[in-house]
Protein backbone atom coordinates (compact mmCIF):
# COMPACT_ATOMS: atom_id res chain seq x y z
CA UNK A 1 0.00 0.00 0.00
CA UNK A 2 1.42 3.57 -1.02
CA UNK A 3 1.27 5.79 1.93
CA UNK A 4 0.01 9.74 0.90
CA UNK A 5 1.06 12.78 2.52
CA UNK A 6 -2.62 12.96 3.77
CA UNK A 7 -2.37 9.13 5.40
CA UNK A 8 -0.32 10.00 8.32
CA UNK A 9 -0.03 12.78 10.72
CA UNK A 10 1.47 16.34 9.56
CA UNK A 11 5.14 16.57 10.26
CA UNK A 12 5.72 12.88 11.07
CA UNK A 13 8.80 10.96 9.64
CA UNK A 14 6.42 9.51 7.18
CA UNK A 15 3.84 12.33 6.26
CA UNK A 16 7.07 14.56 5.12
CA UNK A 17 8.66 11.47 3.40
CA UNK A 18 5.16 11.16 1.08
CA UNK A 19 5.37 14.93 0.65
CA UNK A 20 8.72 14.82 -1.05
CA UNK A 21 7.85 11.69 -2.86
CA UNK A 22 4.88 13.47 -3.95
CA UNK A 23 6.85 16.66 -4.74
CA UNK A 24 8.95 14.70 -7.23
CA UNK A 25 6.51 12.66 -8.88
CA UNK A 26 4.83 16.08 -9.74
CA UNK A 27 7.86 17.44 -11.48
CA UNK A 28 8.62 16.35 -15.41
CA UNK A 29 11.19 14.31 -16.19
CA UNK A 30 14.24 15.68 -17.77
CA UNK A 31 15.87 19.32 -17.72
CA UNK A 32 13.89 21.64 -15.78
CA UNK A 33 14.29 25.30 -15.32
CA UNK A 34 12.68 27.48 -12.62
CA UNK A 35 12.47 30.94 -12.35
CA UNK A 36 11.14 33.10 -9.55
CA UNK A 37 11.08 36.64 -8.88
CA UNK A 38 12.26 35.97 -4.99
CA UNK A 39 15.75 35.17 -4.06
CA UNK A 40 15.97 31.23 -3.15
CA UNK A 41 14.82 30.32 0.37
CA UNK A 42 13.78 34.74 0.80
CA UNK A 43 10.03 34.84 2.19
CA UNK A 44 7.35 32.30 1.51
CA UNK A 45 7.60 32.66 -2.62
CA UNK A 46 11.40 32.18 -2.06
CA UNK A 47 10.75 29.29 0.15
CA UNK A 48 8.50 27.83 -2.59
CA UNK A 49 11.49 27.62 -4.93
CA UNK A 50 14.20 26.06 -3.22
CA UNK A 51 11.34 23.70 -2.53
CA UNK A 52 11.13 23.04 -6.21
CA UNK A 53 14.70 23.07 -6.58
CA UNK A 54 15.11 20.59 -3.86
CA UNK A 55 12.90 18.04 -5.03
CA UNK A 56 14.68 18.23 -8.71
CA UNK A 57 17.63 17.60 -6.97
CA UNK A 58 16.09 14.71 -5.10
CA UNK A 59 14.81 13.09 -8.58
CA UNK A 60 18.54 13.14 -9.72
CA UNK A 61 17.83 15.88 -11.98
CA UNK A 62 20.15 19.13 -12.63
CA UNK A 63 17.79 21.86 -12.02
CA UNK A 64 18.49 25.60 -13.42
CA UNK A 65 17.13 28.43 -11.43
CA UNK A 66 16.61 32.19 -12.58
CA UNK A 67 16.29 34.47 -9.33
CA UNK A 68 15.29 37.94 -8.77
CA UNK A 69 15.76 39.83 -5.89
CA UNK A 70 18.94 42.11 -7.46
CA UNK A 71 18.73 45.99 -8.17
CA UNK A 72 19.74 45.03 -12.05
CA UNK A 73 16.19 43.07 -12.55
CA UNK A 74 13.95 46.46 -12.03
CA UNK A 75 15.92 48.81 -13.58
CA UNK A 76 14.61 48.69 -17.05
CA UNK A 77 10.94 48.76 -15.95
CA UNK A 78 11.42 51.73 -13.55
CA UNK A 79 13.01 54.19 -15.94
CA UNK A 80 9.27 53.47 -18.07
CA UNK A 81 7.39 54.47 -15.41
CA UNK A 82 8.81 56.35 -12.46
CA UNK A 83 6.42 58.35 -11.40
CA UNK A 84 3.45 55.73 -10.87
CA UNK A 85 6.20 53.70 -9.46
CA UNK A 86 7.10 56.52 -6.43
CA UNK A 87 3.03 57.15 -6.22
CA UNK A 88 1.48 53.49 -6.01
CA UNK A 89 3.31 50.13 -4.24
CA UNK A 90 0.50 48.36 -6.15
CA UNK A 91 2.26 49.63 -9.53
CA UNK A 92 5.54 48.52 -8.05
CA UNK A 93 4.48 45.09 -7.56
CA UNK A 94 3.02 45.17 -11.12
CA UNK A 95 6.48 46.63 -12.35
CA UNK A 96 8.44 43.89 -10.26
CA UNK A 97 6.56 41.43 -11.72
CA UNK A 98 7.12 43.04 -15.58
CA UNK A 99 11.03 43.41 -15.00
CA UNK A 100 11.26 40.12 -13.69
CA UNK A 101 9.61 38.29 -16.78
CA UNK A 102 12.11 40.07 -18.71
CA UNK A 103 15.03 39.55 -17.18
CA UNK A 104 14.52 36.20 -17.17
CA UNK A 105 13.22 35.65 -20.54
CA UNK A 106 16.65 37.27 -21.83
CA UNK A 107 18.45 34.99 -19.29
CA UNK A 108 16.56 31.54 -20.84
CA UNK A 109 18.77 29.09 -22.60
CA UNK A 110 17.85 26.12 -24.01
CA UNK A 111 15.48 23.29 -22.16
CA UNK A 112 13.20 20.69 -21.97
CA UNK A 113 10.71 22.47 -19.43
CA UNK A 114 9.98 25.43 -17.86
CA UNK A 115 8.74 26.46 -14.80
CA UNK A 116 7.35 30.16 -13.67
CA UNK A 117 5.07 31.71 -10.99
CA UNK A 118 1.96 33.08 -11.79
CA UNK A 119 1.70 36.80 -12.67
CA UNK A 120 5.31 36.98 -13.91
CA UNK A 121 5.75 34.31 -16.63
CA UNK A 122 3.92 35.87 -19.99
CA UNK A 123 7.12 36.82 -21.69
CA UNK A 124 8.82 33.21 -20.52
CA UNK A 125 6.28 31.06 -21.97
CA UNK A 126 6.93 33.01 -25.33
CA UNK A 127 10.42 32.79 -25.30
CA UNK A 128 10.58 29.13 -24.29
CA UNK A 129 7.89 28.45 -27.05
CA UNK A 130 10.71 30.08 -29.64
CA UNK A 131 13.16 28.03 -28.34
CA UNK A 132 11.58 24.60 -28.72
CA UNK A 133 11.02 23.39 -24.78
CA UNK A 134 9.09 20.99 -24.66
CA UNK A 135 6.18 22.24 -22.02
CA UNK A 136 5.81 25.35 -19.92
CA UNK A 137 3.78 25.32 -16.69
CA UNK A 138 3.06 27.43 -13.89
CA UNK A 139 3.40 27.65 -10.22
CA UNK A 140 0.15 29.12 -8.68
CA UNK A 141 1.69 30.68 -5.54
CA UNK A 142 -1.91 31.89 -4.62
CA UNK A 143 -5.68 30.83 -5.25
CA UNK A 144 -7.13 31.92 -8.34
CA UNK A 145 -6.72 35.76 -9.01
CA UNK A 146 -10.12 36.61 -9.32
CA UNK A 147 -10.52 35.47 -5.80
CA UNK A 148 -7.51 37.32 -4.45
CA UNK A 149 -9.02 40.54 -5.71
CA UNK A 150 -12.27 40.02 -4.46
CA UNK A 151 -10.78 39.25 -0.94
CA UNK A 152 -8.26 42.17 -1.07
CA UNK A 153 -10.96 44.76 -2.12
CA UNK A 154 -12.91 43.36 1.57
CA UNK A 155 -9.81 43.72 3.77
CA UNK A 156 -9.53 47.46 1.96
CA UNK A 157 -13.30 47.89 2.64
CA UNK A 158 -12.16 47.26 5.95
CA UNK A 159 -8.93 48.93 6.51
CA UNK A 160 -8.29 51.87 3.71
CA UNK A 161 -5.12 52.35 4.38
CA UNK A 162 -3.13 50.79 1.61
CA UNK A 163 -3.64 50.43 -2.28
CA UNK A 164 -4.22 46.24 -2.82
CA UNK A 165 -1.80 45.12 -5.54
CA UNK A 166 -3.90 42.33 -7.06
CA UNK A 167 -6.44 44.47 -8.81
CA UNK A 168 -3.10 45.68 -11.42
CA UNK A 169 -1.85 42.20 -11.78
CA UNK A 170 -4.93 40.08 -13.15
CA UNK A 171 -4.44 40.29 -16.77
CA UNK A 172 -0.92 38.89 -16.50
CA UNK A 173 -2.28 35.94 -14.35
CA UNK A 174 -4.96 35.27 -16.51
CA UNK A 175 -2.87 35.24 -19.79
CA UNK A 176 -0.09 32.67 -17.62
CA UNK A 177 -3.32 30.78 -16.58
CA UNK A 178 -4.13 30.07 -19.86
CA UNK A 179 -0.77 29.89 -21.69
CA UNK A 180 0.51 27.31 -19.10
CA UNK A 181 -0.45 23.81 -19.94
CA UNK A 182 -0.09 22.84 -16.22
CA UNK A 183 -0.76 24.58 -13.19
CA UNK A 184 0.99 23.38 -10.13
CA UNK A 185 -1.02 24.30 -6.92
CA UNK A 186 0.08 23.76 -3.06
CA UNK A 187 -3.30 23.17 -1.11
CA UNK A 188 -6.48 22.17 -1.62
CA UNK A 189 -7.44 25.77 -1.47
CA UNK A 190 -6.02 26.88 -4.40
CA UNK A 191 -7.26 23.64 -6.23
CA UNK A 192 -10.95 24.41 -5.26
CA UNK A 193 -10.31 28.10 -6.01
CA UNK A 194 -9.33 27.07 -9.96
CA UNK A 195 -12.26 24.33 -10.51
CA UNK A 196 -14.57 27.62 -9.21
CA UNK A 197 -13.39 29.69 -11.96
CA UNK A 198 -14.54 26.17 -14.10
CA UNK A 199 -10.79 25.43 -14.90
CA UNK A 200 -10.14 21.73 -16.15
CA UNK A 201 -8.95 19.43 -13.03
CA UNK A 202 -6.85 17.57 -15.35
CA UNK A 203 -4.35 20.31 -15.96
CA UNK A 204 -3.86 20.94 -12.16
CA UNK A 205 -0.64 18.90 -10.67
CA UNK A 206 -0.32 19.04 -6.89
CA UNK A 207 2.72 20.01 -5.52
CA UNK A 208 2.59 19.60 -1.67
CA UNK A 209 4.79 22.11 0.37
CA UNK A 210 7.01 21.27 3.82
CA UNK A 211 7.81 23.56 6.60
CA UNK A 212 11.89 24.38 6.66
CA UNK A 213 12.87 21.31 9.01
CA UNK A 214 14.94 23.41 11.39
CA UNK A 215 11.35 24.02 12.68
CA UNK A 216 10.99 20.84 14.81
CA UNK A 217 8.63 20.60 18.00
CA UNK A 218 9.82 22.32 21.09
CA UNK A 219 10.55 19.37 24.21
CA UNK A 220 8.33 21.96 26.67
CA UNK A 221 5.25 24.67 26.26
CA UNK A 222 6.55 27.82 27.48
CA UNK A 223 6.13 29.14 31.42
CA UNK A 224 6.73 32.82 31.19
CA UNK A 225 4.57 35.26 33.17
CA UNK A 226 2.45 36.32 29.70
CA UNK A 227 0.41 35.04 27.37
CA UNK A 228 2.12 35.00 23.75
CA UNK A 229 0.35 35.61 20.90
CA UNK A 230 3.01 35.32 17.77
CA UNK A 231 2.15 36.51 14.11
CA UNK A 232 5.06 36.00 11.89
CA UNK A 233 5.35 37.93 7.89
CA UNK A 234 5.22 40.64 5.76
CA UNK A 235 2.90 44.09 7.92
CA UNK A 236 -0.13 44.44 5.40
CA UNK A 237 -3.38 45.08 5.71
CA UNK A 238 -4.05 41.62 3.40
CA UNK A 239 -2.42 39.65 6.23
CA UNK A 240 -4.47 40.39 8.62
CA UNK A 241 -2.21 42.50 10.82
CA UNK A 242 -4.60 45.12 11.66
CA UNK A 243 -7.59 43.24 12.45
CA UNK A 244 -4.94 41.18 14.64
CA UNK A 245 -4.23 44.27 16.32
CA UNK A 246 -7.60 44.96 16.71
CA UNK A 247 -8.53 41.77 18.50
CA UNK A 248 -5.55 42.14 20.78
CA UNK A 249 -6.39 46.02 21.65
CA UNK A 250 -9.96 44.73 22.38
CA UNK A 251 -8.74 42.36 25.14
CA UNK A 252 -8.19 43.78 28.80
CA UNK A 253 -5.86 41.35 29.73
CA UNK A 254 -2.00 42.92 31.43
CA UNK A 255 -0.03 39.81 30.82
CA UNK A 256 -0.92 39.58 27.30
CA UNK A 257 1.28 40.44 24.79
CA UNK A 258 1.52 40.56 20.86
CA UNK A 259 4.79 40.26 19.15
CA UNK A 260 4.81 40.93 14.78
CA UNK A 261 7.58 39.68 13.56
CA UNK A 262 8.26 40.93 10.45
CA UNK A 263 8.17 44.86 8.58
CA UNK A 264 5.81 47.25 6.96
CA UNK A 265 6.19 47.86 3.22
CA UNK A 266 3.92 50.95 2.92
CA UNK A 267 3.60 54.23 5.05
CA UNK A 268 -0.32 53.93 5.77
CA UNK A 269 1.07 50.32 7.21
CA UNK A 270 3.77 51.91 9.41
CA UNK A 271 2.03 54.59 10.33
CA UNK A 272 -1.13 52.08 11.81
CA UNK A 273 1.21 49.98 13.71
CA UNK A 274 3.13 52.77 15.34
CA UNK A 275 -0.29 54.10 16.63
CA UNK A 276 -0.98 50.76 18.00
CA UNK A 277 2.49 50.66 19.21
CA UNK A 278 2.12 54.05 21.14
CA UNK A 279 -0.93 53.56 22.38
CA UNK A 280 -0.86 49.96 23.48
CA UNK A 281 2.88 48.92 25.23
CA UNK A 282 1.52 45.04 25.20
CA UNK A 283 2.19 44.99 21.20
CA UNK A 284 5.83 44.84 19.93
CA UNK A 285 7.23 44.71 16.45
CA UNK A 286 10.09 42.14 16.11
CA UNK A 287 11.99 41.91 13.20
CA UNK A 288 14.30 38.80 13.03
CA UNK A 289 14.10 35.00 13.19
CA UNK A 290 10.81 33.51 14.22
CA UNK A 291 12.38 30.51 15.60
CA UNK A 292 13.08 32.12 19.25
CA UNK A 293 9.43 33.24 19.10
CA UNK A 294 8.25 30.35 18.22
CA UNK A 295 9.93 28.77 20.91
CA UNK A 296 7.86 31.03 23.75
CA UNK A 297 4.97 31.38 21.63
CA UNK A 298 1.73 30.49 23.42
CA UNK A 299 -0.75 30.88 20.08
CA UNK A 300 -0.03 31.95 16.09
CA UNK A 301 -2.00 33.50 14.66
CA UNK A 302 -2.26 34.19 11.08
CA UNK A 303 -5.74 36.23 10.05
CA UNK A 304 -4.99 36.75 6.45
CA UNK A 305 -7.25 37.30 4.01
CA UNK A 306 -6.00 35.42 1.36
CA UNK A 307 -2.82 32.97 1.39
CA UNK A 308 -2.35 30.00 -1.05
CA UNK A 309 -0.43 27.87 1.53
CA UNK A 310 0.87 30.41 4.10
CA UNK A 311 4.70 28.83 5.44
CA UNK A 312 4.36 31.16 8.70
CA UNK A 313 1.55 29.15 10.60
CA UNK A 314 2.64 25.73 9.36
CA UNK A 315 6.08 26.54 10.49
CA UNK A 316 4.63 26.89 13.72
CA UNK A 317 2.57 24.07 13.73
CA UNK A 318 5.73 22.23 13.22
CA UNK A 319 7.15 23.78 16.21
CA UNK A 320 4.68 22.83 18.48
CA UNK A 321 2.72 25.89 18.47
CA UNK A 322 -1.16 25.64 18.34
CA UNK A 323 -2.73 28.06 15.36
CA UNK A 324 -5.92 30.51 14.51
CA UNK A 325 -5.93 31.13 10.63
CA UNK A 326 -8.14 32.16 8.65
CA UNK A 327 -10.85 30.23 6.38
CA UNK A 328 -9.30 31.51 3.41
CA UNK A 329 -5.58 30.66 4.41
CA UNK A 330 -4.34 27.06 2.68
CA UNK A 331 -2.40 24.84 4.84
CA UNK A 332 -5.51 24.99 7.22
CA UNK A 333 -5.75 21.06 5.98
CA UNK A 334 -2.73 20.40 8.15
CA UNK A 335 -4.65 21.37 11.20
CA UNK A 336 -5.10 17.78 12.56
CA UNK A 337 -7.70 17.87 15.05
CA UNK A 338 -8.57 20.69 17.65
CA UNK A 339 -5.91 20.84 19.85
CA UNK A 340 -3.43 21.81 17.39
CA UNK A 341 -5.38 24.80 15.79
CA UNK A 342 -9.04 26.49 14.63
CA UNK A 343 -10.00 27.88 11.97
CA UNK A 344 -11.72 31.03 11.79
CA UNK A 345 -14.01 33.18 9.47
CA UNK A 346 -11.86 35.13 7.24
CA UNK A 347 -12.50 38.84 8.31
CA UNK A 348 -14.50 38.24 11.52
CA UNK A 349 -12.75 40.70 13.92
CA UNK A 350 -15.33 38.97 17.20
CA UNK A 351 -14.03 35.57 15.77
CA UNK A 352 -10.84 36.70 16.02
CA UNK A 353 -10.81 38.39 19.57
CA UNK A 354 -12.95 35.91 21.53
CA UNK A 355 -10.82 32.93 19.85
CA UNK A 356 -7.74 34.42 21.10
CA UNK A 357 -9.41 34.95 24.47
CA UNK A 358 -10.58 31.54 24.59
CA UNK A 359 -7.04 30.65 23.91
CA UNK A 360 -5.84 32.98 26.64
CA UNK A 361 -8.09 31.47 29.06
CA UNK A 362 -6.93 28.25 28.39
CA UNK A 363 -10.53 27.04 26.96
CA UNK A 364 -8.94 25.87 23.18
CA UNK A 365 -5.11 24.62 23.64
CA UNK A 366 -4.63 24.65 27.49
CA UNK A 367 -2.02 27.31 29.02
Amino acid sequence: MTVTAEAEPPFEELWLEARRAAQEDALPPGEVLVSCSAPTGSGGLGRHFAEILLALERAGAAPRGIAGGGEDVRRPVVGTVRRALRRSPAWRAWADCVAFDRYAAARLAGGEHLIAFNGEANRQFATARRRGYRSVSLMAANSHMRRVIALHRQARLRYPIEQPYSEHLLARNLRDYERAERIYYASDYILESFLAEGWDAGRMTRFPLIPDPRFTPRTERPAGPCFEVLYVGALTVAKGVPLLIDAVRRLPFEDLRLTLVGGWGTPGMRRFVQRALAADPRIAVSPGDPLPHLRRASVFVHASWEDGFAYAPAEALAAGVPVLVSEDTGMKELIAGPDRGRVLATGDLDALTEAIEAAYRGELFGR
